[in-house]
């Protein structure tokens, strides 16, 4: 009897959550073979570690993010090793971190377990379906591979064109529609108008001024909040977490004793191991309240900003130049000198405001609707039945194991999804220390599937 063929999985995107799913499949399985599909290169970047700006700093300490949940040391022993001089309390840049995985990346895939078994396809994936014995992958410049299993890690979806900018200003040059997809020098000079004030907006800000130091910005969302800042060491140890059961009040009604007895951030920090566990006890409709009443509250106590990126935002709104606002957009038009009119009201007021804008920047982050995806491989998917958008149409509809449910819910063995695709099901799922979990499990639940 001839030998069975090695597996073939396909990793579809090579952001973290992308290269960390091969690297573990290669790390588990002697034979497994991975063909990593990256439109961009290189890969293990994304679009949070592909900056070259050293203002763009990690939000989460060095302590944390190790690329392995079995070794928290590891990043930070490679920061030694790299004589960055930065301990584990401290935060890196984010383009450090993109060339940590990277080093991942080379050790694993060109080293003597994984050498000949990872295949960079610098090409995008537009469609797939059944064939063969797994799966057809349709690629972008159109050749068709074939793969055994599949693991889809899309990471973070564009923004939605806000309420306010219509289709026409859309298409104008002083629109950025992507946030991560520009470039300070070839924006014109003069004042820019922020469509948003989370941590999108502080990365634009810091590349903004970088570029043309001093010039006058206004950011603006419907709240106005904006992320608050990482203050000290943390804690040696965190107190208990609330009870997995409690309802979304009685998790608000938690948090505020515990941030009474050790401070809101140690409280926050402290509902991290559960906090999956409590997102999946909810109902749809406690989700949906959430989503709807606290989420921008949550947000900005949760991801927190690195001291030195917290002092240089203050800078900047301490000497006028950069203005948070909270309010709705009434109309933006297009001038004839080309620059941008919005109009906008300040929340809870009658009265209007106007500001001129030489470029419009949307920093309102990630889609929050599946469905309204452009991306033609989400399309081909719902399109054929193969995935479904979960109840909240956060992403696609997974199992507690990321395996995809089709139009009929059920879920697929051989066709996993990993990352922000599954937040639905994980919500907690954009940050190294929720990410890095999750795609050693699906490298796990995907080799069994292949009997790898």
């Amino acid at each position: 009897m001839p030998p069975k063929p090695a597996p073939v999985i396909a990793v579809v995107g090579a952001g973290f959550s992308g290269v960390m799913t091969a690297l573990n499949i290669l790390r588990r399985s002697a034979d497994a073979k991975v063909i990593l599909f990256e439109r961009r290169t290189p890969v293990g970047l994304g679009a949070a570690y592909s900056t070259h700006n050293p203002g763009h700093r990690l939000n989460v300490r060095a302590g944390n993010m190790s690329a392995w949940p079995d070794d928290p040391g590891h990043f930070v022993r490679w920061l030694s090793r790299e004589k960055f001089g930065l301990g584990p309390a401290d935060f890196a840049t984010r383009a450090d971190y993109g060339r940590y995985i990277q080093g991942q990346v080379s050790e694993i895939a060109e080293g003597p377990a994984g050498a000949g078994r990872l295949v960079v396809t610098p090409d995008a994936v537009v469609g797939i379906e059944p064939g063969g014995d797994g799966w057809r992958l349709r690629c972008a410049m159109g050749r068709s591979v074939t793969a055994h299993a599949v693991v889809l890690a899309l990471g973070n979806p564009p923004p939605a064109r806000p309420p306010g900018v219509s289709a026409a200003f859309a298409t104008s040059d002083a629109y950025v529609a992507d946030p991560w997809r520009w470039s300070a020098a070839d924006l014109p000079p003069g004042p820019v108008l922020l469509i948003g004030t989370g941590l999108t907006m502080v990365d634009v800000a810091l590349s903004l001024n970088d570029a043309q130091h001093g010039r006058p910005m206004l950011a603006l969302s419907r709240r106005g909040l904006t992320p608050l800042e990482h203050d000290g060491a943390p804690p040696l140890t965190l107190p208990a977490p609330p009870r997995e059961t409690l309802s979304p009040l009685q998790v608000f009604a938690w948090l505020r004793t515990a941030a009474a007895r050790h401070g809101w951030r140690t409280a926050i920090d402290a509902t991290r191991p559960v906090t999956r566990t409590l997102w999946r006890h909810w109902s749809i409709d406690e989700k949906q309240a959430f989503l709807r009443h606290a989420r921008p509250f949550w947000e900005i106590h949760r991801h927190r900003l690195a001291p030195l990126v917290a002092r240089r935002i203050a800078a900047m709104r301490a000497t006028g130049q950069l203005t948070l606002a909270a309010g709705k957009i009434r109309d933006l038009s297009l001038q004839p000198d080309g620059f941008a009119l919005c109009r906008w009201r300040g929340r809870g007021e009658q009265g209007g405001y106007a500001f001129r804008a030489a470029t419009v920047i949307n920093c309102t982050g990630p889609t929050g609707d599946v469905l309204a995806s452009t991306d033609p491989l989400i399309q081909d998917l719902v399109r054929r039945g193969l995935a479904r958008p979960d109840p909240l149409r956060l992403g696609f509809d997974v199992d507690a194991d990321g395996r995809l449910r089709d139009v009929s819910g059920q879920a697929s063995a051989t066709l996993m999804a990993v990352g922000p695709a599954t937040r639905g099901a994980a919500w907690e799922i954009t940050a190294v220390p929720d990410i890095r979990s999750q795609t050693g499990a699906v490298a796990q639940h995907i080799l069994a599937a292949v009997g790898a």
